[in-house]
């Protein structure tokens, strides 16, 4: 007998990423000579999809679009080799997404991304929702059809979290159909305009707002509850991937019905157990291991605690 519940369906982007490793990320105009370099699986949704299927318990599908190149095959296994279903649009003659990330020795990246397949995903691919409780978006297909897909799930009764990445300008009627929205600091900003993460969350017309901090925590704002969440503290090789395990794993624990306290704590585990290793979905841990580290990791360990958290944040 099956004991996964609360099904998840992600919708969005899927890439192989090209990474160079080097000293530093080269400024415009610069040319840095880089180190090693190795090919992996990524795209922010197939990255979410990977880690909220790892996260278990949340039977997870994956609606994508592949071109017919040797790309596409790569990235498929990579999807059913982590328990994901994926649903493909399948589009010959176009090249599948890629992304080219140059990774600095103190794990900071820049990343371009050629969009390829991912931009022909249209509304009309949407799968039937049932037996689906949660909609897992983000910003790397057309913003008309992530607008049509929540628009869709709101009216089949199905939750829509929207992780707004990358960052640009949405349109209210979008925002109204989003249950929860993932963000970080810069993409807050984006949205919300200047001022602490406390204002800006307060400003968001959306019933709940999260916002991921780096090696400091995250924040959650819903309705009038705040919860903030100290980091973890890791010894960081490679942040690609970090803040699409959080998104995944976030979504597979409030799938499950898990209170939201305890799925931040969760989703923080598992992306700073992702900045540890190297890639993006290669990055993403197994839930014994999130498990794992939340038993060994008692709150006071973080190297930012709740109260400078909350003063980041402008709430004291």
């Amino acid at each position: 007998m099956s004991t996964l519940t609360g099904g998840v369906l992600v919708a969005g982007s899927a890439n192989l990423d090209f990474v160079v490793r080097a000293h530093h990320v080269p400024a415009p105009g610069e040319t840095v000579l880089g180190r090693d370099f190795a090919t992996f699986p990524g795209g922010k949704g197939a990255n979410q999809a990977v880690a909220c299927a790892r996260a278990g318990g949340a039977e997870t599908r994956m609606l994508l679009a592949l071109g017919d190149d040797a790309h596409a095959a790569v990235l498929e296994r990579s999807l059913l080799d982590s328990g994901v279903q994926p649903i493909i649009v399948r589009t010959p003659g176009v090249a599948t997404g890629t992304a080219f990330i140059c990774l600095s020795d103190d794990a900071e990246n820049a990343i371009t991304v050629a969009p390829g397949a991912n931009a022909l995903l249209k509304s009309r691919h949407l799968p039937a929702l049932r037996g689906t409780r949660h909609l897992l978006l983000q910003l790397e297909t057309p913003l008309e059809t992530v607008a049509a897909y929540a628009r869709t799930a709101r009216a089949a009764g199905v939750r829509v979290v929207l992780n707004a990445a990358p960052a640009q300008a949405l349109q209210a009627a979008l925002l109204a159909d989003v249950d929860v929205l993932v963000v970080n600091e810069g993409e807050l900003a984006t949205l919300a305009g200047a001022g602490s993460v406390a204002e800006q969350v307060a400003r968001m017309a959306v019933p709940c707002v999260v916002v991921t901090l780096g090696a400091r925590g995250c924040l959650a704002r819903r309705g009038g509850e705040i919860h903030v969440q100290p980091a973890f503290a890791v010894d960081a090789v490679d942040t690609t991937g970090a803040g699409d395990t959080f998104c995944g794993a976030l979504t597979a624990r409030l799938a499950q019905g898990t209170p939201l306290a305890e799925a931040l704590r969760f989703a923080s585990a598992a992306s700073a157990l992702a900045c540890t290793r190297l890639g993006a979905q290669s990055s993403v841990p197994a839930r014994a291991e999130v498990e794992a580290l939340l038993a060994a990791s008692p709150e006071e360990s973080s190297p930012h605690g709740r109260d400078a958290l909350a003063i980041h944040c402008g709430l004291s």
